[in-house]
């Protein structure tokens, strides 16, 4: 490409952004203000199949639920005693919080992506050689590519007795929490201030988000109403801009939000990337085919954190879905959760039939089952099996054989990953 054509591209670009979030609805920054609406029967929407969608939510143990179309709140719902000014914790969908954070703190010059952790944490902060530690770049602790062993007694143990040699970083994908967690250190050294301070200034008054982090055991958690993680990610469908003002340079946004290694396709700057070609879950090194969420759409990102804490965000469908609470019945694995999120989601339009299985579909039975499992429907097409327990480990990998054993496994809840050509099934399996 010349540059003539490369500096039109950017403008193109730059010029889509702009328009996008010039369409958008902004909230005032005031809480207490009212927040626009729209009617879902505007959108087509079935109040049934609306319904239907909060009964489930309700039997995941969900607490609050928002759906935003153009910024504007659709659907908007609370169960039990919850209310739209409850608090609740984030989980690690407050990483997202700090890879804006970190992206801001480098535009101000404060640091940068390539510079060493121990820049700002010190020689020591791990357990391993100095030459180890030195490759150990603030981009690995946004990438989760430190290096550092994360199967220790303790993943989330941020003491230097914790942090061990695996692999020089970049060159393994492992979730873990510890060098995550050290980020905030790196933005209070670098930047002089407290993280709930930064926070404050660069975040939560421009949009009106409320809440602050707070300190449990080793990690740091974000807490704040249902509607501040909805104001989060109407600012990330934005493009990091809120109502005209920018509040995150857009190289730093576009690389967030966009494959930030080879390992692990699926994650940007510490955002979980659907519609990739493979994608990896912590605690495991397998990297499996397809999307982490089939039937959300290819353009969705997400914050993800334990017990379903979830912002998930789909430009082409104009979508924030928000979600917190306990962890659902189903399972603790997020994906799974947000997945069947957008398969209600999905549904909701009164226009489009309600997915049936059909002649091409993956059918699994029996299930419930305590011993065999016959998968049924799958061409003649080579294929490969995943078994995945409810923490993410693979218990089961197989290629070609529509039965599979679990007599072996304890009781509970599994995920049956398949894989078959272009096509990705997910189902849960129960064993008694």
């Amino acid at each position: 490409m010349n540059k003539t054509l490369l500096v039109l591209s950017f403008l193109c670009f730059f010029s889509f952004q702009k328009v996008q979030s010039q369409n958008l609805y902004y909230p005032p920054i005031s809480s207490t203000a009212t927040w626009e609406t729209t009617d879902p029967a505007t959108l087509g929407w079935c109040p049934d199949r609306i319904t239907s969608m909060y009964t489930f939510l309700e039997q995941q143990n969900t607490k609050g639920f928002i759906v935003l179309k153009g910024g504007k709140i659709v659907l908007e719902k609370y169960f039990g005693t919850f209310t739209k000014d409850s608090l609740w914790y984030w989980a690690s969908a407050g990483k997202t919080i700090t890879s804006f954070l970190v992206g801001k703190a480098q535009e101000e010059g404060y640091l940068s992506l390539n510079d060493k952790t121990s820049d700002f944490l010190g020689t020591g902060w791990t357990n391993c050689t100095l030459s180890q530690e030195n490759n150990i770049k603030i981009r690995n602790q946004l990438t989760m590519t430190s290096g550092l062993d994360d199967g220790g007694t303790d993943n989330h143990c941020t003491l230097p007795s914790c942090l061990n040699y695996l692999a020089d970083a970049g060159n393994r994908w492992a979730y873990h929490n510890a060098p995550y967690t050290l980020l905030e250190s790196v933005l209070q050294n670098a930047t002089g201030q407290n993280i709930n301070t930064y926070t404050q200034l660069k975040l939560k008054t421009p949009t009106g988000i409320t809440g602050g982090w707070f300190t449990l055991d080793y990690d740091n958690l974000f807490i704040s109403t249902v509607r501040s993680m909805a104001r989060f990610g109407l600012l990330i469908q934005g493009n990091g801009i809120w109502n005209g003002t920018t509040l995150i340079n857009s190289t730093y946004f576009n690389q967030m939000i966009n494959t930030s290694q080879n390992l692990n396709k699926s994650y940007g700057y510490l955002w979980w990337l659907n519609g990739k070609p493979s994608f990896m879950v912590p605690t495991s090194q397998i990297v499996f085919p397809g999307s982490y969420a089939p039937d959300a759409p290819a353009d969705m990102f997400a914050g993800i954190g334990k017990n379903g804490q979830i912002v998930s965000i789909a430009p082409s469908q104009d979508l924030v879905v928000i979600r917190m609470g306990n962890a659902p019945n189903s399972s603790e694995v997020p994906f799974v959760l947000c997945n069947q999120i957008w398969q209600y989601i999905n549904t909701l339009n009164c226009n489009l039939a309600v997915k049936s299985e059909s002649k091409n579909d993956l059918l699994i039975y029996p299930n419930p089952t305590n011993d065999k499992v016959t998968l049924t429907n799958l061409t003649k097409e080579p294929y490969e099996i995943f078994l995945v327990d409810i923490v993410g480990h693979v218990v089961l990998h197989q290629s070609n054989q529509n039965q599979i054993s679990i007599a072996n496994l304890p009781k509970g809840i599994y995920f049956l990953n398949v894989k078959q050509g272009s096509k990705t099934f997910t189902r849960k399996l129960i064993k008694n």
